[in-house]
C-alpha cells in the first residue's frame, strides 16, 4: 500500500490516491472496532481511583532533590542514546559519507568553519516549522477533547461520528498531506490542519476513555441531586479525564512534529521538513543529520514541557494521579 501510494503521488494519479486512502480507511476502521471489542471483552479490572484524596505515603521529596534526580536521569538518557548511536554506526561499519555520528553533528553545528551558517539555516527552518506546529497541536487537542465531551453527552453523535474520525486519522499522512495542501493551499492553514489531524484522533480516543473513568459513586451522587448532565460533565467527568488528556498530549508532541515535517517535505516546500528533503537529495548529509537531531531535541523538550504542565494541573485537580 505504501509503495502504491508513493507511485500514485509521483504519477499524479489523484483517483488512485483517493482509492488507496479509502481502502486504508476501511481497513483501519475494521481494525479499530475489532481492537475495541477485544478490549471490552478482556478488561475486567476496576478503573483506578480518581477524584479522591491523595493516598498517604512517603513525604514528597524536596524540590532540590527532584531537580537533581531529573537532571541525573536526563544526563543518563543522553549518554545512553549517544553511546547507542555511535556504537551502532561502528558495529555496522557504515560509510561516514552518509552515516554521521555524534561527533560529526557536533562539528557541523559548532566547530566547523561554516558552523554559524549551518545553525542559521537550520534555525530559520525550525522556526518556520514550530510556528505552525504549535497552533495545529493545540487545535487538535482542543478538538479531540471537545468532541469527546460531545460524544459523552450524545451517544447518537458518537455512533455517527466515530467512523468518520477513524477514517480521517487512518489515511496515511503521505497520502493525505498532498491532497489537503492541494485543497487548502500551500500556506500555513494547510499545514496547521494536517498537524491538527495527527493530534486529534489520539486525543479523542484517550479523552473519551477518560470521561468514563469518573467513579460511579460520584455520578450517582450527582444524579441523586438531579444535577444537569452538562454540569455533571463539568464538575465530575472532566477532572477525571485530565490524566487521559495529558497522556494524549504527551504522545501527540512527536506526532505533531512528524505531521508538520511530512507536510513540508511532500507539499509546502518550507520549514525543516523541506530542508531535510533537500539536504538528502543534494547529499548534504551533515545538514540532514543535524536537522534530525535538532528536531528530535525540540520534540523531547515539548514532551517535557507538557509533562511539567501536567504535574502542575494534576497536583491541583487530580492529586491522587501525581507520582512524586
Amino acid at each position: 500500500m505504501g509503495i502504491l501510494t508513493i507511485q500514485a503521488m509521483r504519477s499524479l494519479d489523484t483517483d488512485g490516491l483517493w482509492a488507496l486512502a479509502a481502502i486504508s480507511a476501511g481497513v483501519s476502521v475494521l481494525g479499530y472496532w475489532l481492537a475495541g471489542a477485544a478490549g471490552r471483552w478482556l478488561t475486567v479490572d476496576q478503573p483506578p481511583v480518581l477524584l479522591a484524596a491523595p493516598p498517604s505515603g512517603p513525604a514528597r521529596r524536596p524540590r532540590w532533590a527532584r531537580l537533581l534526580l531529573g537532571l541525573a536521569e536526563a544526563v543518563l538518557t543522553v549518554g545512553v542514546v549517544l553511546g547507542l548511536w555511535a556504537g551502532l554506526l561502528a558495529a555496522f561499519d557504515l560509510s561516514s559519507f552518509f552515516a554521521k555520528g555524534p561527533a560529526d553533528v557536533w562539528d557541523w553545528l559548532v566547530t566547523h568553519a561554516r558552523a554559524a551558517e549551518h545553525r542559521a539555516e537550520i534555525g530559520a527552518a525550525l522556526l518556520e516549522t514550530v510556528r505552525w506546529v504549535v497552533p495545529g497541536y493545540l487545535a487538535g487537542l482542543a478538538l479531540g477533547a471537545g468532541l469527546a465531551a460531545v460524544f459523552e453527552l450524545s451517544p447518537a453523535v458518537r455512533r455517527t461520528a466515530t467512523p468518520i474520525a477513524v477514517a480521517l486519522r487512518c489515511v496515511p499522512i503521505v497520502a493525505i498531506a498532498p491532497l489537503l495542501v492541494g485543497a487548502l493551499g500551500r500556506g500555513a492553514f494547510g499545514t496547521i490542519v494536517i498537524v491538527a489531524l495527527m493530534t486529534f484522533f489520539p486525543t479523542l480516543v484517550a479523552c473519551a476513555q477518560g470521561l468514563r473513568q469518573a467513579p460511579g459513586q460520584v455520578l450517582d451522587l450527582f444524579a441523586s441531586y438531579d444535577v444537569p448532565r452538562l454540569r455533571t460533565l463539568w464538575l465530575a467527568q472532566l477532572p477525571a479525564m485530565l490524566p487521559a488528556l495529558f497522556a494524549a498530549a504527551r504522545l501527540a508532541v512527536p506526532s505533531a512534529v512528524l505531521g508538520a515535517t511530512v507536510a513540508e517535505w511532500l507539499a509546502t516546500g518550507t520549514g525543516i521538513g523541506y530542508l531535510m528533503s533537500q539536504a538528502g537529495g543534494n547529499n548534504v548529509y551533515g545538514t540532514l543529520w543535524a536537522a534530525t537531531v535538532v528536531l528530535t531535541v525540540v520534540a523531547v523538550l515539548g514532551y517535557g514541557l507538557v509533562t511539567a504542565v501536567e504535574r502542575a494541573v494534576l497536583a491541583r485537580y487530580a492529586p491522587e494521579q501525581v507520582r512524586w
